[in-house]
Formats: C-alpha cells, sequence, structure tokens
C-alpha cells in the first residue's frame, strides 16, 4: 500500500519582485513524516513553510493538503498549525488559556477543554503549571506551552519554523529529543524549518537539503550524510574531504579512482560513471592518522601526508594533513585515553592515513566552488 502524502507541492515558485525565492519545487511528504528543510538563510525553506501554512502565495504552483488544493486559501481555512521562534504566547492569559484558546474559539465544551489541556500539558511535561502566565516561565517552557496550543486542535500538519533557535545550546538539544518523542506519540505530520544540520539529523525521517530556490538533495539522514551526491551537501552536513581525480575503472562492486599524484582510491560503484571527473570524499571520523610512512593497506585507501596542524578538541584531536598533491584533509581522531593532546602528533610530521572504501563517496562532475553562496532575501525569513 503507497504511504499517504499530506502534503504536495507541485511546480512551486514564489518571486519577491526580481528575487526568485523558491524555484519550481515539487515535493511530498508523507502522513506522520518529520520532515526537516535544511538549508543557510535565504535559501527558500521559511518562504516555502510560509505557503504550507498560507501566510504567503506561490507565484506559481498549487499547494494540495491531501488531496484539496489549499492553493488561495487563508491560513484559518487550511488544516494547520504554526509554532514560531518567538513562540507567540498571550502575555496576560494563564497557560491553561493559552493552550485552550484554539478549544475556546471553537465552542468546545467546558468540561472537555479542561480534560484536553490536561492531557496536553502532560504531553509536553508541563502538568501543574497551569495558572502560571508566560513571563513567569522559562524559553523551554514557553516553547511547551506553544507546542501544546498547536497541537490540542489535532491539526492535520504542524509547522515549525525554527522553533529552538532561541534556546541556547543545551536545552536547545534537550528540546530536539522532546520534539521527536512528542511527535511519534501524537502521530501528526511534522515540517520543520533549520539551518542546524545536527537539529535536522537528530529528529527527522527525512531532509531536504536547500540551496537557491531548490531542492540539492532530499533522503534520510544517514543517506545524506554519508552519500551526499554534490559538494553543498557534503559540506553543509558536517566536514568532507573531497578529492579531485578521475575514474579508472570497475571492478564489480567497487570502483577505482586515480588522484592527481596517480595514487588509486577505490569506492563503492553503485551511481558512479564508467568514465570522467570526479570528487572522492571521506568524512574525517572515517580517517585513521599513524605516524610513518604507510605498510600494507589490506585493501584499504591510503594516502601520505604531512601534519599542518594539531588541535585538541576534547573528544577527539583534529588533524590538518596536507598531501603529496596539495589536498588539505581534515582528521577526527578519537582521544582514547587521558593523555590527550600530549601525545598528539605534531606539525611537520610524516604521517599517513587509511580508510575503507565502503566509507567513501563519490561526487561525479569536474570541480565546482560552491563557497560564499549569495544570500537571497526573503520575505519573512526568520534566520537571516
Amino acid at each position: 500500500m503507497p504511504p499517504q502524502i499530506d502534503v504536495r507541492l507541485d511546480r512551486v515558485t514564489k518571486r519577491f519582485h526580481e528575487v526568485v525565492a523558491v524555484d519550481d519545487l515539487s515535493l511530498e511528504i508523507q502522513r506522520g513524516e518529520f520532515f526537516s528543510m535544511l538549508g543557510p538563510s535565504g535559501c527558500g525553506k521559511t518562504t516555502t513553510l510560509r505557503m504550507i501554512g498560507g501566510f504567503e502565495e506561490p507565484s506559481e504552483g498549487a499547494i494540495y493538503l491531501g488531496e484539496t488544493d489549499v492553493t488561495g486559501l487563508p491560513p484559518f481555512k487550511r488544516d494547520v498549525n504554526t509554532v514560531f521562534q518567538n513562540y507567540a504566547l498571550f502575555p496576560h492569559l494563564t497557560v491553561f488559556e493559552n493552550v485552550a484558546f484554539g478549544l475556546r474559539r471553537r465552542k468546545v465544551a467546558t468540561d472537555q477543554i479542561a480534560s484536553e489541556v490536561t492531557a496536553m500539558l502532560e504531553l509536553v511535561e508541563l502538568p501543574g503549571y497551569e495558572a502560571r502566565k508566560p513571563s513567569q516561565l522559562s524559553g523551554g517552557q514557553q516553547q511547551r506551552v506553544a507546542l501544546a496550543r498547536a497541537l490540542i486542535n489535532h491539526p492535520r500538519v504542524l509547522l515549525l519554523d525554527e522553533p529552538l533557535g532561541a534556546l541556547d545550546l543545551k536545552l536547545r538539544k534537550q528540546m530536539q529529543l522532546e520534539l521527536k518523542r512528542i511527535q511519534t506519540e501524537v502521530g501528526i505530520t511534522f515540517i520543520y524549518v533549520t539551518h542546524d544540520q545536527e537539529e535536522a539529523m537528530t529528529m527527522s525521517d527525512r531532509i531536504a537539503v536547500m540551496r537557491a530556490g531548490r531542492i540539492e538533495q532530499l533522503g534520510n539522514p544517514e543517506e545524506l550524510y554519508e552519500r551526499p551526491t554534490t559538494p553543498f551537501v557534503a559540506g553543509f552536513l558536517g566536514v568532507s574531504n573531497l578529492l579531485e581525480g578521475e575514474v579508472a575503472g570497475h571492478d564489480g562492486a567497487l570502483v577505482s579512482i586515480r588522484l592527481r599524484d596517480g595514487t588509486v582510491l577505490r569506492a563503492p560503484a553503485d551511481g558512479v560513471a564508467a568514465s570522467g571527473p570526479v570528487r572522492v570524499g571521506v568524512r574525517p571520523e572515517k580517517l585513521r592518522v599513524e605516524a610513518g610512512e604507510a605498510g600494507p593497506s589490506d585493501g584499504l585507501n591510503a594516502l601520505a601526508g604531512v601534519v599542518l596542524d594539531a588541535s585538541y578538541i576534547g573528544v577527539s584531536t583534529q588533524y590538518v594533513i596536507q598531501t603529496a598533491d596539495g589536498h588539505r584533509l581534515t582528521v577526527y581522531a578519537q582521544n582514547l585515553d587521558t593523555a590527550g593532546a600530549s601525545e598528539a602528533m605534531a606539525g611537520g610530521q610524516r604521517v599517513h592515513l587509511t580508510w575503507k572504501p565502503q566509507h567513501t563517496f563519490v561526487i561525479s562532475g569536474p570541480a565546482e566552488h560552491v563557497a560564499g553562496d549569495p544570500h537571497l532575501p526573503e520575505e519573512g525569513e526568520t534566520d537571516v
């Protein structure tokens, strides 16, 4: 049985004067999914969310909730609710009345309001806070109240626009887990906007990585991190080492890539062209660094280099290694004992790097410069 689709965007474009904020975007979001739109400021993610919610209208294309075309309908006629970064609680109302607001507008019976508000505050772990005002709550507690108020009407879709952006790091990490727990319990489709890749990967079933109004790559967190298909995705989701080379041949499930200095590396062959320029990628934590010249590789990929820098960063030591053909690679070596940085390899020391071919990804096509994407101004963008 095919999955049910809660939200569908059909070739949606949004222009603000001469700026194209969202460019011919088509997307399907499944029922009960925690779906995130991830990207830098100006990539179109907040504008897309606002169009789903009815706060902006597309210049072209259509938006569907289930089978219903809601293009042109105002927000209050769409079965969606939104949680904003600034919470938007009513300061003069108690927590109970903030959460009950939507039920009172629908003229729900008083005893039913009491039981539903109590149940919702238990869901967000705020029982006993009914009589407090928003000013008496911490930022994290206010965010939970905003979430309870949005969920109590059981919308088809909940839109979340950078809802944790105002919280400190420790509380933000705690709330990430709480949001995923709540979403799993209520089973409502969550569409989440963020520029924080760790936040998106912690909570999401699927992520759309966006750039310049388009989806650069769509997939689950593991797929995007382990097998990025563009340099932008490889660099946006964590640190990525990219080496330029040419396809040298296929051997079953593996492909050989020849680097500029003649070194041959191997990677999974799935989806790699039979020939042509490519970038070979490997994440810093997949690399093993050892002093001295390389010995037998035992089927591993291997590169020689020189340590340019070693930095102790707590759980690991970060090395910057320069290879023979001028590539600079970042390596995270886990600190497994208390000696830590005292045993770090010094600058100028010759080392060799090894990693498994299965931990290598390949990006087809010639090298392109992706840093410094121009900012595309968006009306209503909250993360600029």
